[in-house]
């Protein structure tokens, strides 16, 4: 059990300045805490609201040491005052900075005018952390593990000038997770070596406690600190010297996923138990389980196509730790083997994944043979390729220049090698669609939807329909949805009369730039919902209506809506592809 500093000391905890209650006061067990390592705080210098700190946690085996043994840093304020004073060659080999005979956390050192601050090596090194620096005026060093990952670990402040007045404030904090990890390993307490400062309004329960003299230093309570009260500038100075032993060596108590328990198995599972089985009945994970790694760059989530039309999607994190044969099964179900799930990771990660499982019942009213959206992603991505190889064949078939570079930045061959890998557009795209989707969330996949296809440049579509024989005036104001337009009732105008390629140049009508071919009405919708999007219009109900959604079922969520455009987009360019290629290969 901790020992209660506020107890013991002079002054009431209620009348304490907050500062000050807060270094007198041990660290909580919760290992979301952001524990304060080292401190040196200066405020107002030379005003009526001075306050002043300055902190060195350090560690110590023994927590019964008293204030004596480390007075010299509480009054300095860092673990090494000043550079050694080497006189001799090898004289630096007897230099070994303490915290008054203690280790520390916080390597700092000054010499009253600068100072300068980092996370001990001893810590970062054995805790497998990796710093990262934020410069400029700021000269912040934070800390993270990797291997998780976990970021912002520790942070602080590089370093600090003293010139009359501070150049600028420094606070180190470290997660208490890390920190009781590290003093657990140590077999030491977190003890604060402080000195703080400040002027304080005179009140009566101050002055009771100075029983009429001008300046008081009471006996201590212990020897843990010291004590300093006296009248100064028209209010009351205080001025305390002390050590406070703030956290055990004891770790903190955070989840595990060994005991957990899982639909449809007896008992707990275990990693052992876990390794030991060969078959069984697979996981069932809603498949927001997965916007965790989707939404961030630090892991990679991209969905493969395997064992056929099965499409796996396994988050991994740089090749640290993996999920393997997570399956997709139906539109938000994602099914992999519990062997699979306890396979070398973080139970942080399996924790994860526990909170998004199903029970059968629930899991069974699901129907696996609905697309989802990655499926939808992938043909929509098929027909893309196919519209770019069928109108490169018509630009060839009629003598006419057409871009070197892909016309949907999408290259066939390395999609079929490398999958997905090199695309995040395509993995954008492809993200969770829950059925309650939100209808920002919806607007922004529509506005995804809308940039992949409209990679295709204005300037060879206007160049195939005045190939149709129409004058370049009466088309350089078209955009890229008129022009596909356009292409599609030539095309439509063609096939109908069962004309060759050779035909594409004759008898252009001016209906084939005014018709609005219902073929094509879902891109113009999607068009519209992209700019609801941006300008925030509120007309997405009526371009979903028009569509012929049944917006009855919005009030489950927009999930069902993208499904419905996503489809609408993907058959307009397949019956483009379906009139390319009855008039090619006629």
């Amino acid at each position: 059990m901790s020992k209660d500093y506020l107890s013991g000391f002079p002054i009431a905890s209620n009348e304490l300045p907050a500062r000050l209650r807060a270094l007198l006061e041990p660290v909580t067990e919760d290992p979301l805490t952001r524990v304060e390592v080292a401190t040196r705080y200066d405020c107002d210098h030379h005003g009526p609201d001075r306050e002043y700190v300055h902190m060195v946690m350090a560690l110590a085996t023994d927590p019964g040491i008293d204030l004596a043994s480390v007075k010299d840093t509480s009054q300095d304020g860092v673990v090494s005052f000043s550079r050694p004073d080497i006189r001799h060659r090898g004289g630096l080999s007897k230099f070994v900075p303490t915290a008054s005979g203690l280790d520390y956390i916080v390597a700092s050192s000054g010499n009253g005018y600068f100072y300068s601050y980092n996370l001990a090596e001893k810590v970062w090194m054995t805790l497998g952390l990796s710093p990262r620096c934020l410069g400029d005026d700021l000269q912040k060093v934070v800390y993270d593990d990797l291997s998780l990952p976990a970021f912002d670990v520790a942070s602080g402040e590089v370093s600090t000038e003293y010139y009359y007045t501070p150049k600028r404030n420094v606070r180190w904090l470290m997660s208490n997770e890390y920190l009781r990890r590290y003093l657990w390993m140590c077999g030491a307490y977190g003890v604060r070596i402080f000195f703080y400062e400040a002027l304080l309004p005179d009140r009566p329960s101050l002055r009771s406690l100075m029983a009429g003299e001008s300046h008081v230093r009471p006996e201590p309570d212990g020897d843990w600190y010291e004590f300093d009260l006296r009248e100064h500038a028209g209010r009351l100075l205080l001025q305390v010297w002390a050590l406070v032993v703030a956290v055990p060596p004891e770790r903190c108590r955070t989840p595990s996923a060994e005991g957990l328990v899982w639909p449809g198995v007896t008992g707990t599972m275990t990693r052992d138990r876990a390794n030991a089985l060969t078959g069984g009945n697979p996981v069932y994970l809603d498949d927001r389980f997965l916007e965790r790694y989707e939404q961030n760059n630090a892991y990679d989530c991209v969905p493969v196509r395997a064992h056929g039309e099965d499409w796996l999607c396994s988050p991994s994190y740089g090749g640290q730790w993996s999920f393997t044969e997570c399956r997709r099964v139906g539109r938000n179900l994602v099914a992999v083997p519990m062997r699979e799930l306890y396979k070398a990771k973080p139970d942080r990660e399996i924790l994860h994944a526990h909170a998004h499982v199903l029970d059968a019942a629930t899991a069974a009213q699901y129907d696996r043979n609905e697309e989802h959206v990655v499926s939808k992603t992938q043909r929509l991505v098929d027909e893309l390729l196919d519209f770019s190889d069928h109108l490169e064949g018509l630009a060839d078939a009629i003598e006419m220049s057409r871009p070197t570079a892909p016309l949907f930045g999408l290259r066939r061959a390395e999609l079929r090698t490398d999958g997905w890998l090199k695309y995040p557009e395509l993995r954008r795209l492809a993200q969770v669609s829950p059925l309650n989707m939100t209808e920002q969330a919806f607007l922004a996949r529509c506005k995804s939807l809308h940039e992949l296809w409209q990679r295709l440049p204005n300037g060879f579509l206007r160049k195939l329909v005045a190939a149709a024989g129409h004058a370049p005036p009466t088309i350089k104001d078209l955009g890229s949805l008129k022009l596909l337009q356009a292409l599609t009732n030539i095309l439509e105008r063609l096939n109908v009369n069962a004309e060759e390629v050779d035909a594409f140049g004759t008898d252009a009508l001016p209906n084939d730039l005014t018709y609005r071919n219902p073929a094509l009405a879902a891109l113009f919708m999607n068009n519209d919902l992209r700019i609801a999007d941006a300008h925030d219009t509120g007309d997405v109900l009526q371009s979903l209506v028009t569509l012929g959604f049944d917006v009855a079922v919005l009030e489950e969520g927009y999930g069902r809506a993208l499904d419905h455009v996503f489809d609408g987009v993907i058959d307009g360019f397949s019956h483009l592809n379906a009139e390319l290629r009855a008039l090619l290969h006629r």
